[in-house]
């Protein structure tokens, strides 16, 4: 989503604490960013402004990002001209897209002077344009001449103008007389969808808004304008009313929205119950951070999909071609199980041999194995002898029970290579960066599905990566392995006999194991190890998932399973909610810290 003034009037309301820090540093990492570096009485920050299209925001940020050798042009100007600026004001006017920092600063005369960056966060026409006290462009990070547009110049020595508003309500100031009388006005525009109509109505709001609003009201979200009663539209401006209260507030509850592949889709400054169980939330502190998170982790998943994406690819097509494979002789096998009948009829024409001649298309012969004393047709073929319509039969029954047995074992192989390549997907989907990637590729490359010379850093050694390390509330160390090979050397080298092993039952996922120092660990850390598992799996946007463990001595690898394959006995099993990606986080980050 865009960034919103209603989010952009809580980020002022962050800055403005910062009112009075002094300007240390000013960087610009490339041609859309800049970066400015600000000394508070607590500390120093970082104050991030990006105008690129895809990603335009204002925020604090903790982010450490490369700046080029050779200042560009642009930063070299606002070095000079805000110089050791204090930062004087954070305005918004209204619920606009434009966020205006105030700098006093000294100018060359030694005057004392305002120089005012506007930070203009609207998508494609997001710009930082510098502004002097008189009201004029110093310049801009994106110079837009007559050329590029005619309806507003942005060129260093003209008169900064505000960009082209349409007149619409502040939902900070407006009253419950306005909204119903804004209603009333966008009818006669003809009929649209409700959230549209918000969306023309009031200032700042995102589409993710006004549709959160409009289900909030009618528990929808679809509905249309001229068909909305009076009653939802009440209901609508009564949540109205909580969101201006919501966003005055001095704390909120940012969220950032995940599908379940694990991309971001959104944020917001208050919770969203649209999406159901289709999205997953994660709760956020601060502004900055909600932004730092979903355009980093946005653009890093983005990346990271785009450098597998042959990887993708190849697991995608050997899914469905081994699924197709397995469809086929799972009819085959359905078709040769009737073997039986083949040698039933065989026996009935060797006992009944004195009855048949050549030439005879068919005959009717009692079933001796049937206890009702019934009767079978056999079909016979008219240019074969009784013998040989006999053989036929028996020949059958060979073929059909040779096939069951050569279906069955590839029914099985079949199986197991799709369940090792589904278990490839799953950790690709989780893969945290460009080194687990390259594990999945060599993985893929031991097994034959890749080329040796085939893919990114084909010559390149590739570092393999520890497992994740966790500690449970009780004091236990939990390791989780990241890919099926690291997920053998943790359970068949690294583990102790006496440890335990946790897997997601019949679902793909990683291999979990509790150190137990040969001692019998509390409930409370095998559930905790069993929700690690769950998040470490395919399921791990489901509700409800069961979890085999069982001491590591009773594990074992068949020989020449694939990597991750292993079997297991005396299992018990629990079935349990996942961790979701805010707690897996939070507690990364706290271990992190003590590390540190």
């Amino acid at each position: 989503m865009a960034l919103d003034g209603a989010f952009l009037h809580i980020i002022r309301k962050e800055l403005a604490e910062l009112v009075g820090s002094r300007i240390e540093k000013i960087y610009q990492p490339s041609k859309d960013e800049l970066m400015i570096g600000l000394r508070t009485r607590t500390g120093a920050v970082k104050l991030y402004i990006s105008a690129s299209a895809s990603s335009a925001r204002v925020n604090l940020t903790d982010r450490t990002v490369d700046n080029p050798m050779k200042p560009p042009m642009f930063c070299m100007l606002m070095r000079k001209r805000l110089g050791s600026g204090r930062l004087a004001a954070v305005r918004q006017d209204g619920l606009e897209r434009i966020l205006f920092l105030d700098f006093e600063t000294v100018n060359e005369l030694g005057d004392n002077v305002t120089v005012t960056l506007a930070c203009e966060i609207m998508g494609h026409y997001s710009n930082i344009i510098a502004v002097d006290e008189n009201g004029r462009i110093i310049d801009a990070i994106k110079r837009v001449g007559a050329d590029l547009s005619g309806k507003r110049v942005i060129l260093p020595g003209i008169e900064y103008e505000m960009p082209p508003r349409p007149e619409r309500l502040n939902i900070l100031e407006c009253s419950r007389e306005d909204i119903i009388s804004a209603f009333e006005k966008k009818k006669e525009e003809g009929d649209m969808l409700l959230s549209k109509a918000v969306i023309g109505i009031f200032e700042g709001i995102s589409p993710l808004v006004a549709r959160e609003w409009v289900f909030r009201a009618d528990g929808d979200g679809s509905s249309a304008l001229l068909s909305a009663d009076d009653d939802t539209i009440s209901k609508l401006i009564d949540i109205i009313s909580w969101t201006r209260d919501d966003i005055n507030k001095k704390s909120h509850d940012f969220v950032v929205l995940q599908d379940g592949e694990g991309m971001l889709k959104d944020f917001c400054f208050t919770d969203i119950n649209q999406y159901g169980s289709l999205m997953n939330v994660r709760h956020m502190p601060s502004a900055g951070k909600t932004l730092d998170l979903f355009y980093s982790e946005r653009d890093s998943f983005a990346r990271m999909k785009q450098r597998a994406g042959d990887m993708y690819k190849l697991l995608k097509n050997l899914t469905d071609r081994i699924s197709r494979r397995l469809s086929v002789q799972r009819g085959e096998l359905d078709t040769s199980e009737n073997k039986e009948i083949y040698k039933l009829k065989g026996d009935l024409l060797s006992a009944n041999m004195y009855r048949l001649e050549k030439g005879m298309g068919s005959i009717e012969l009692e079933n001796f194995y049937d206890e009702n004393g019934g009767t079978i047709r056999i079909e016979l073929d008219k240019r074969l002898t009784p013998s040989q319509n006999m053989q036929r039969y028996y020949s059958m029954y060979r073929k059909a029970d040779t096939a069951v047995r050569i279906l069955t074992e590839q029914i099985t192989a079949g199986e197991e290579e799709l369940a090792y390549v589904e278990s490839v997907s799953d950790a690709l989907s989780r893969a945290q960066g460009e080194d687990e990637i390259n594990e999945l590729r060599t993985e893929l490359i031991g097994q034959g599905y890749i080329g040796s010379s085939s893919g990114k850093g084909k010559n390149k050694a590739v570092k393999a990566r520890p497992p994740v390390y966790f500690t449970s509330p009780d004091g236990y160390r939990i390791a989780v392995g990241r890919n099926n090979i690291q997920n053998d050397i943790l359970t068949l080298k690294t583990a102790e006999k006496t440890d335990i092993w946790l897997h997601t039952k019949d679902i793909p996922g990683s291999h979990v194991i509790i150190f137990t120092e040969k001692t019998a660990p509390p409930d409370s850390t095998i559930m905790f190890a069993a929700r690690l598992a769950a998040y470490h799996s395919k399921a791990a946007a489901s509700s409800q998932v069961p979890v085999d463990y069982v001491p590591v001595k009773l594990v074992r690898k068949p020989s020449g399973a694939k990597p991750g394959k292993v079997i297991f006995t005396g299992n018990r099993t629990l079935y349990v909610k996942p961790f979701d990606a805010e707690e897996i986080g939070a507690m990364l980050e706290a271990a992190d810290s003590a590390k540190k």
